[in-house]
């Protein structure tokens, strides 16, 4: 059976999941950013990262890599559209929401979730809903003619962007209604599909539980993206000095495990 190692905490493993349950596979969930499974995960996955998926002894890491494993190795019912440009396109928002949309909701959260005694940076707010309001404004024209982004069919674009538009709310930095009328419609149609209903009810569980859980609340796991945009918006300053005060996590080498194969019997 496929292992799959995600958190409700996670949008990246959220994607991965929903995609599992749209294909209909059976899959067994654990979550690797417990600290009581870390070295279960860090036994498949040194970076100890979610999400992270064993199938038939095959290790695939990074939520893209997974779906595109997943599509070709479990074909029916496909998150990848037929059509090349809408494929292309499709993958381009999976991107978008993976190291845009990300990095700038993910660094608002901090004063949400992580135990801290500041305050969120002053101006930090404010860059981000400058940021999002250009996607936002994307997002309401590809909708205007079609119920999914990409398509007439639900595709990968739709489950990337959707953990991430689901805590805009909680942020701060929502699309407004009058404003982003498609969008508030893909919104809501989305919430509505059973994949994504059970996504928002375990993300909603987990949050409400967040204080019983064994997750590291004090440092901060940083990767690429989410660096960026701190730096790119200038809270260089910001940056520096959780570094000196040790409050910092950083991934280790992402170096792929030994090619191995199967003896055909």
């Amino acid at each position: 059976m496929i292992k799959l190692y995600d958190s409700a905490f996670s949008p990246f493993a959220r994607k991965v999941r929903m995609v599992l349950e749209h294909k209909g596979l059976e899959f067994e969930a654990l979550d690797g950013l417990l600290r009581s499974n870390h070295d279960t995960l860090k036994a498949v996955n040194g970076r100890i990262e979610v999400p992270t998926l064993v199938d038939d002894g095959i290790v695939v890491v990074n939520s893209s890599d997974i779906v595109a494993y997943l599509e070709h190795r479990y074909p029916d019912r496909p998150v990848l559209p037929a059509s090349p440009a809408a494929r292309v396109q499709a993958r381009a928002w999976e991107r978008t929401a993976d190291s845009f949309i990300d990095p700038i909701l993910i660094n608002l959260s901090y004063w949400s979730w992580a135990e801290r005694d500041d305050q969120m940076p002053a101006g930090l707010l404010d860059a981000a809903c400058a940021d999002l309001k250009p996607v936002y404004d994307a997002l309401e024209r590809e909708l205007a003619e079609r119920d999914f982004v990409s398509g007439p069919a639900l595709s990968i674009a739709d489950i990337a962007l959707f953990p991430h538009l689901a805590s805009a709310r909680a942020m701060a930095v929502e699309w407004g209604a009058q404003q982003h009328p498609n969008l508030t419609r893909w919104f809501k149609r989305l919430r509505a599909l059973p994949i994504c209903a059970a996504d928002l009810q375990r993300a909603r569980s987990f949050l409400v539980s967040i204080d019983g859980q064994q997750l590291e609340r004090r440092k901060i796991f940083w990767r690429g993206d989410r660096i960026e945009w701190m730096l790119v918006r200038g809270f260089h300053d910001w940056l520096i000095d959780e570094i000196r005060q040790d409050r910092v996590l950083w991934p280790g080498p992402a170096i792929p495990a030994p090619l191995t194969f199967k003896q055909d019997t």
